[in-house]
């Protein structure tokens, strides 16, 4: 938000119009259909100081363990600093990264909310993105006690606040255009350097969130290509070192993207490929990092319809998308020092008499011939063309592909890891890294060569899905298949991740997940060997 016409958060709903796609005959139909534009989610003001102003309102204690009263609790008097300690006690409380304890009554405060830290390797955006989740509808000023805290750790805790203060009730108006509650007022002994640390990368993290997290959360009769691009446009205008490219149809017919066309062919709204490549200065000679995300703005599953129940969950089948989008969004509105681009391959997946059938073969990029067993199967289908698109025009060091791919990888993975699919050891090792940093983790599975006799057709060169079991890894093998050997390439499968209920530091619905994790993943990236490969974990 290095901008001043968007302060720390703003709504992606409140971006709409410049760059309207739509053929003139369809405007009046497509706009009728949608709701009233969303209104802009307000953040709060966070000012950093070396002194407690005013005592009164909520007070946070972030805290490591009983100790670390001494040090951050050292402005407040002998008998609240009693209390607390009495009262952390009492709870037993274990000073994990997202244990919160809630005290009330307690000297001039309406309320003490202490929070814990965790080890010295635990990521303080957690810590902060739970407090800015209970704190989201408190109209108190908040004052953080951080003294004791490096400028990183307390700069990571404001981004947190920041990030778990998101809403997700776009269209109820009254509540999220609603005032968003006092001033957050960080004091620290750092407070100049949080302060700048905060202003640069962290407030760029926080609005590239909501960025994401609003897109994905939007209905699909708001969010679909053409708008999905609108707002892209939007959120990127005027920063420096970004180029937007956009095929829309005739263009990827001209290119044989047959399989991306095929995905979309059943909808009214037409499929488009969006790439925004952002360098930056001082970025590496070499070719960028490609992010692909999977963009299917609505899945229907297309003639392989998907039952009824929880079908209005995939208008967030686009999160892949709105993850690598967002990613490069915060890397630009830093200023990062990276060369990175973000390809958006997005279609809605609709069963109407244009639509693909199970049984019909679809001609890719690179030519390879694809047996459709199923229309459900559709995110590797657009991924198949995106990824030849990249590697044919950009000359990636490495390519990362992420989507809402299966619902195989929850089966194994549950909801505390996203699936990471590599040939590459080096690449898949920098990608599991940045999920530790980040806390948004990733767990290795196998794509080997022995899935191409699962995905074998007798009438094309490949089928789209596999007879037997291991969806999520036939899914990347199919993949990898349109991504050259030697190209360091890892697919994350974030299905299981993506979206779901209410959590301690997230709203029901979109979680942003990977917006962080590549973030982080692009600012610290090592070359990788070409060639060097594995055997797919």
């Amino acid at each position: 938000m290095p901008s001043q016409k968007r302060k720390l958060v703003v709504s992606a709903a409140a971006l709409m119009g410049a760059f309207a796609l739509i053929s003139p005959d369809g405007v009046a139909a497509q706009t009728a259909s949608r709701p009233v534009e969303a209104p802009a989610m307000i953040p709060r003001v966070v000012a950093f100081t070396d002194s407690v102003a005013d005592l009164g309102g909520t007070l946070v204690l972030p805290l490591g363990s009983v100790d670390d009263l001494a040090t951050r609790a050292v402005m407040l008097d002998d008998a609240t600093r009693d209390g607390v300690r009495r009262a952390l006690a009492s709870a037993a409380f274990g000073y994990g990264p997202r244990q919160t304890l809630s005290l009330r009554g307690i000297g001039h405060w309406d309320r003490i909310v202490v929070v814990g830290l965790g080890t010295v390797a635990a990521n303080p955006q957690w810590s902060g993105a739970v407090v800015g989740r209970m704190l989201v509808s408190d109209i108190r000023p908040v004052t953080v006690l951080a003294n004791g805290l490096s400028e990183e750790v307390t700069a990571s805790l404001a981004t947190g606040m920041g990030i778990g203060h998101y809403r997700s009730d776009l269209y109820q108006a009254s509540r999220r255009a609603a005032a968003p509650g006092g001033p957050v007022t960080i004091v620290t002994d750092v407070a100049e350097g949080a302060r700048e640390a905060f202003a640069g990368r962290g407030t760029s993290l926080v609005e590239a969130m909501t960025w994401a997290r609003d897109i994905s959360n939007e209905p699909a009769n708001v969010i679909y290509p053409e708008t999905f691009v609108e707002r892209a446009r939007a959120a990127f205008e005027g920063l420096a070192g970004v180029r937007i490219e956009v095929l829309d149809v005739p263009a990827m017919e001209r290119l044989g993207m047959g399989a991306l066309l095929g995905v979309g062919r059943g909808s009214e709204r037409p499929p488009r490929l969006l790439a925004i490549r952002y360098r930056g200065q001082g970025a590496p000679d070499g070719g960028p990092i490609v992010l692909v995300g999977k963009g299917i703005t609505f899945d229907t599953g297309g003639i392989s319809i998907k039952a009824g129940a929880g079908m209005g969950n995939m208008k967030m089948d686009m999160s892949g998308a709105a993850a690598v989008t967002a990613s490069v969004l915060a890397l630009a509105r830093s200023g990062a020092p990276v060369d990175v681009v973000a390809i958006s391959a997005l279609a809605e997946n609709m069963p109407d008499g244009r639509a693909i059938r199970p049984g019909d073969v679809l001609t890719a990029m690179n030519g390879k011939t694809i047996e459709i067993i199923s229309t459900d199967a559709e995110g590797r289908l657009v991924l198949a063309d995106a990824l030849v698109w990249a590697e044919r025009n950009l000359d990636p060091v490495a390519i990362v592909d992420v989507a809402t791919l299966t619902g195989s990888v929850g089966g194994a993975l549950g909801d505390d890891y996203a699936g990471l699919f590599s040939r590459h050891d080096d690449l898949a090792n920098q990608l599991d890294a940045a999920g530790r940093t980040t806390g948004e983790r990733l767990w290795r599975l196998p794509v080997n060569p022995t899935h191409g006799n699962d995905m074998s057709s007798t009438i094309a060169d490949l089928k789209n899905t596999s007879d037997g079991g291991g969806g999520a890894s036939t899914g990347a093998w199919f993949i990898g298949e349109f991504v050259n050997r030697d190209i360091p390439w890892a697919h994350l499968d974030i299905a299981n991740m993506a979206y779901g209920g209410p959590s301690d530091w997230n709203p029901a619905g979109s979680s942003g997940f990977a917006v962080r994790l590549l973030e982080q993943f692009v600012r610290d990236w090592q070359p990788v060997e070409r060639g060097a490969r594995s055997d797919g974990g």
